[in-house]
């Protein structure tokens, strides 16, 4: 036992801390409910009578030793730190706190409703999860549309008929959802988040946001569409943008036509993103097919409309000359600090 405690009081004499973590080490492990001397005082209870009255003073000097070791070295450090503490400048500025922004396609989604508004456009929502009625059937699609197959669409519960859920493919969902609930005349805009079962690139991604706009009244025309959304395009993009309208198809619009704008990135030059043709479609548009104001009992002789839709994507990539839509999506810290800037 005497050597023991000529070991452990050599490496206390040696002891030098350089942190207050090795010194709380230390406290633990001499001074500690389970710590050394703990077990030497245990150790102590069965040496003989005769080596009690030798053993006995020096376990004690060394128990001193270890308390009074801690209790000079606690205080250098607490001394340490005053001292320290003493010499700051508090005058000094403090540190900065970075500040956020908004994401470029909340911005995109705030200037778009707000120039629609302009217009006398209200905003409407529905729910990302719907069923074949609201995201298909009452919108016009046949049953063999391709947009029914599983390579389109995410489906949730597939029935192969009336009762399938899915993730929304496009918020003409809530068009339907409102018209439904009310009566002619309406005038929305429908944003949201819309999901599509599609290969991930620069130009298509699996999830994505739209924003939906419906106008139904009586004496409604192709002319109003069109005065609408070169009215949207101009102030947008700034005057001067050049627009066309081409000729398509939608099963819940008749007549159709995709809307196109000279590329703001290339200039009309040619790039990747307008295909080195110098346009870029930015939305689908066109007059509500009778049978779609019908299906949810609105009168189709009495009213008519136009509905449109755009990605924000596409739009923001444009405005913003990002050409690639994966960026959205990944949450890089030195792209959306480009947007700091942005009015919020």
């Amino acid at each position: 036992m005497q050597s023991k405690i000529d070991l452990y009081t050599t490496e206390i004499q040696r002891f030098e801390p350089k942190t207050a973590e090795e010194l709380e080490s230390f406290r633990i492990k001499f001074l500690g409910t389970k710590g050394i001397i703990k077990d030497l005082f245990d150790e102590f209870k069965a040496v003989s009578p005769e080596e009690k009255r030798v053993l006995g003073k020096v376990l004690n000097q060394f128990k001193q030793l270890a308390e009074q070791k801690y209790t000079d070295l606690k205080e250098s450090f607490e001394t340490k730190q005053e001292k320290s503490s003493s010499e700051q400048d508090f005058t000094l500025p403090g540190s900065g706190m970075e500040l956020g922004g908004r994401h470029p396609l909340s911005l995109v989604r705030k200037e778009i409703l707000e120039i629609f508004k302009r217009l006398g456009f209200v905003v409407a929502e529905g729910p990302e999860i719907e069923d074949d009625w609201h995201n298909f059937s009452a919108l016009n699609f046949p049953e063999e549309h391709p947009a029914r197959d599983m390579q389109d669409t995410f489906f949730i519960k597939k029935n192969s008929g009336k009762d399938d859920i899915a993730l929304r493919t496009h918020t003409s969902s809530v068009q339907v959802r409102l018209m439904e609930a009310g009566k002619p005349p309406f005038r929305a805009l429908m944003p949201g988040r819309v999901y599509r079962n599609e290969a991930i690139s620069a130009r298509a991604h699996c999830f994505f946001h739209q924003i939906e706009g419906l106008y139904v009244d009586e004496n409604v025309s192709f002319a109003d569409l069109k005065q609408t959304l070169y009215y949207f395009v101009q102030e947008l993009y700034g005057e001067g943008t050049k627009v066309r309208f081409r000729p398509s198809f939608f099963p819940f619009t008749e007549p159709s036509a995709e809307m196109d704008i000279s590329c703001t990135i290339c200039k009309g030059d040619g790039c990747q993103m307008c295909k080195h043709s110098g346009w870029v479609e930015i939305l689908g548009c066109g007059m509500i097919d009778p049978n779609v104001l019908e299906n949810v009992g609105i009168d189709s002789k009495k009213y008519s409309g136009f509905a449109f839709g755009m990605g924000i994507e596409r739009i923001t990539n444009l405005k913003y000359q990002i050409k690639d839509l994966r960026l959205f999506s990944e949450n890089d810290v030195r792209f959306l600090k480009q947007f700091q800037s942005e009015l919020i």
